[in-house]
């Protein structure tokens, strides 16, 4: 298989064996459609524990080659490959996740080739297409801004980035590579100045010419920009994004920036930035810091200027004291260069790391002069207004916003920041910039006495469940609802603690703190999403959501599997000094390489994006693999033939249903008499539960139900529905089942019920599947039933739709022993609910029946 999915040598498999065995699935035995379904789910826990895995990798923990990355990524494409190989066997008309899966796996071989992949242009690259993983394209300054506004959803001046390559091709056209560094090598021999050379080689830059083609793109890119704002003449902050710069290096303040510059003088800016490489301090900066000259690289960052009404800088814990819990803002009126300059002092202010964000200010400027844009280009000092003068630039709510943001930033970066900031005439927040802020010296100190430090804080629980994302999260907790409305009111900062992993919970996962669930696996979507935000996760508990409440304080030790009550200062500084390995080629390539892996599109099955042209990631297409199996097993059950040697019969138990049994393999146990099954013979994990369930004492009511007249002439206008089941079962009740699978359909007086699922040792493969619909009254009555099932569903953790009288619920990737329990809960309800809508004769029945099954659930039959 080496070179399989090299670019060129990968081809669709229309016409292969796989394709072949799927085109009648229907005409297949189940036990053989079983059999790939069973393949299809393994398949999906390889290719999921394989997405975790290399998730992992990027902890910080492990030490990689590019080897590692290339074997490990080809694995992985193999395997979704075969995923996707089986799910059309089992039913041929997912044929377009061929498509999906070779335009995915064309640009990781892209990757892997050295050649990076951008997406638009190899010149000029927008913003909303950078990330941090383009760190070599636009440089790690811009990519720290993009990853701002792409990855957190903060507001950053829109604009373009002029790539590393322009900088390449710029160099070329000018055969300025070895002029430069004939000059740079005469410096550190000693044969001229450092002012002498640094002069010459940018006078060379200065009388250069940009090539044509970045030309080109550059202009164009300002077109596209003029477009999208609705207006000509932008005005732009063209500024630095060398190589090195804002990453472990800050080169804080020696490269230039150019302010407010008019379309027409871009490209001259764009020049002098680049010079600013070559200037004399940036020259010995790199000479001390042990960079190669090879290594001066340029990208250019070109955004839309903000008419600032205020400005400054936060760092997100205070330099001279990051035990005390507290961040510094410095603001002044005005643009904020002239507060990073030292021009102006402008307002401190100390406030608080936790919320409301408490304010205390230290020090208010008596401010004459503040910096703001010439009407024609460029930047020059005008007066404050007299009565603003001595006057705070920002407001108390613009400090709590931007204190907010602020650490959301640091969360993602998992460092202190130092933060540039504006706030526009019209009181818009935009985020300007965030380099690393450096605590070296108190991290090592800290580090030192971090454990007698900790002795002093009380533990709520540790070792429990499994650490999925590695790092400390502190916060209030937000124990999650079942429902989705819920989660609109997350508080940016806050713990996430609910009873089950769930792709749903995406949509906070970038205000979170940190992830805690009773229930869930490493390898599950949740887990997954949380390594791509690096949000600290503990899944699998199984106490969280019973030891914690709502609104307490919590610290979240991911590292130490620890969870602490109240807010672990000295913890979360800490975890925020680490030493960051994660800069080096490897890190990058992994990183770039997950953002086409691990990322999750398809969150909604019920959406109109959840197709195969709506997948972007291998992850989306396991997506829905799963659930387009599952659905396919479902619905292929009912239509399937079986093999005529399959052992059936009908089961004998203590209650009045007349039920055939199926075993395509290993459900029933050895018998001699064949034609009757007892619930002893019976070894299917999910058949047992659920019939357990049904014969518990006191759920099948024995007594005749009163139907009255309107109910009984509404029995008999009405049709069953013929897409709840193959004609030739309407009228029986069916199973199928094995030794981790049942299907079962039972047609109870005037309903219909099916209960499918899976369970095995693999909690990933395990779900269940539940579909209800009908009864013998009209319409009122048997909503009321509907709503009865669905508030008992939804409290024992099923996802629930209902529509009328039709529910449906689904629930998955839980544990064995878990899963059984959910059956046997299936069970009861089934018999329980048989003729309820016979006698839920008010609304208020709804609630009172809620109530006795809940009190049945807890008698000692359980």
């Amino acid at each position: 298989m080496e070179g399989f999915f090299k670019k060129g040598l990968f081809f669709k498999r229309s016409g292969s064996n796989a394709a072949r065995d799927g085109q009648n699935p229907a005409k297949r035995p189940f036990s053989k459609t079983f059999d790939i379904f069973q393949k299809t789910l393994n398949l999906n826990n390889q290719a999921l524990e394989a997405i975790a895995m290399l998730g992992d990798v990027l902890s910080g923990d492990y030490i990689f080659d590019q080897h590692f990355i290339e074997v490990k990524s080809r694995e992985l494409a193999e395997t979704v490959y075969q995923l996707i190989a089986s799910l059309n066997t089992l039913s041929p008309k997912f044929q377009g996740l061929y498509e999906v899966f070779q335009r995915i796996n064309d640009e990781i071989e892209q990757e892997l080739s050295g050649r990076l992949v951008i997406p638009k242009s190899d010149y000029v690259m927008p913003y909303s297409a950078a990330s941090r993983d383009f760190q070599d394209v636009v440089g790690a300054k811009n990519a720290n801004l993009a990853e701002v506004a792409n990855a957190l959803g903060l507001k950053t001046p829109p604009g373009f980035v002029a790539t590393t390559r322009a900088f390449g091709a710029f160099m070329d056209h000018n055969d300025l590579w070895e002029k430069t560094e004939a000059l740079t090598g005469a410096w550190k021999a000693g044969e001229i100045s450092l002012e002498e050379a640094s002069e010459k080689i940018q006078s060379m830059i200065l009388d250069a010419e940009v090539p044509k083609e970045v030309r080109k793109e550059i202009q164009q890119a300002v077109g596209k920009l003029e477009r999208e704002q609705g207006f000509k003449n932008l005005y732009f902050a063209v500024r630095s994004s060398a190589g090195g710069e804002d990453g472990e290096h800050s080169f804080a303040g020696l490269h230039l920036s150019v302010l407010n510059t008019p379309p027409e003088e871009l490209l001259d800016a764009y020049k002098r930035v680049i010079a600013s490489l070559y200037s004399g301090a940036v020259m010995e900066y790199r000479k001390d810091k042990g960079f190669l000259e090879s290594e001066a690289v340029m990208a250019v960052g070109c955004l839309v200027m903000v008419d600032a009404q205020a400005s400054g800088v936060v760092y997100t814990m205070d330099p001279m004291n990051p035990d005390s819990g507290k961040m510094v803002i410095s603001s002044a009126r005005g643009l904020g260069a002239s507060v990073v300059s030292g021009d102006v002092s402008g307002d401190r202010h100390l406030v608080s790391r936790t919320g409301p964000f408490t304010i205390e200010t230290v020090q208010t400027e008596t401010q004459k002069k503040l910096l703001s844009p010439k009407p024609n280009g460029g930047v020059d000092f005008t007066p404050v207004e007299e009565a603003l003068q001595g006057k705070q630039a920002l407001s108390r709510e613009q400090l709590q916003t931007l204190a907010e943001a602020a650490l959301q930033i640091e969360r993602h970066f998992k460092r202190p920041l130092d933060i540039e900031y504006a706030f526009d005439k019209e009181g818009e927040m935009y985020i300007l910039q965030a380099r690393p802020l450096r605590l070296q010296t108190e991290c090592i100190l800290l580090a030192r006495d971090l454990p007698a430090l900790l002795s002093d804080y009380k533990i709520i629980f540790k070792d429990q469940g499994t650490v999925a994302q590695r790092g400390v999260g502190a916060g209030k907790v937000f124990l999650a609802t079942q429902r989705d409305e819920d989660l609109d009111d997350f508080p940016s900062g806050a713990i996430l603690v609910a009873r089950h992993t769930s792709p749903r919970f995406a949509k906070i996962i970038r205000k979170a703190s940190a992830i805690l669930t009773d229930v869930g696996s490493p390898t599950g979507h949740l887990a997954t999403i949380a390594r791509e935000f690096r949000v600290p996760a503990i899944v699998g508990s199984q106490v969280a959501t019973s030891l914690l409440k709502h609104g307490q304080e919590i610290t979240v030790d991911a590292e130490g599997n620890i969870i602490y009550d109240g807010i672990v200062k000295e913890l979360e500084t800490y975890n925020l000094c680490e030493e960051h390995i994660e800069e080096s080629h490897e890190y990058r390539l992994l990183r770039r390489i997950l953002k086409k892996v691990a990322p999750l599109n398809l969150v909604d099955p019920h959406s109109r994006s959840f197709s195969p042209q709506g997948a972007r990631t291998f992850h989306d297409i396991t997506r829905f693999v799963h659930e387009k199996a599952v659905e396919e097993l479902i619905n292929l059950q009912n239509v399937h033939r079986h093999d005529p040697d399959t052992v059936s019969g009908k089961l004998k138990i203590p209650v009045p249903l007349d039920l055939v049994l199926i075993d395509i393999g290993h459900g029933l146990a050895k018998r001699e008499n064949k034609r009757v099954i007892t619930i002893d013979d019976i070894q299917s994990l999910p058949m047992k539960s659920f019939l357990d369930g049904l014969i518990k004492p006191g759920a099948w009511s024995t007594a005749p139900a009163n139907v009255d007249f309107s109910s009984f002439m509404s029995s008999l206008t009405r049709t069953f529905a013929s897409g709840l089941s193959s004609p030739d079962m309407v009228g029986q009740n069916l199973a199928v089942i094995s030794d981790n699978y049942a299907n079962i359909s039972l047609r109870l007086g005037y309903h219909f019920n099916m209960i499918d699922s899976y369970i095995g040792d693999n909690q990933n493969s395990n779900y269940a599947y539940f579909r209800f619909m009908g009864g013998v009254t009209d319409t009122t009555r048997r909503s009321r039933r509907a709503r009865f099932l669905a508030e008992l569903l939804s409290i024992g953790d099923f996802r629930v739709e209902i529509r009328g009288d039709l529910v449906v619920a689904r629930l998955k990737k839980l544990p064995s022993a878990v899963m059984q329990g959910k059956l046997y809960f299936l069970g009861v309800l089934v018999a329980y609910a048989r003729q309820l809508d016979v006698q839920m004769t008010s609304d208020s029945h709804v609630s009172m029946y809620v109530d006795m099954f809940r009190n049945l659930m807890q008698s000692n039959a359980a």
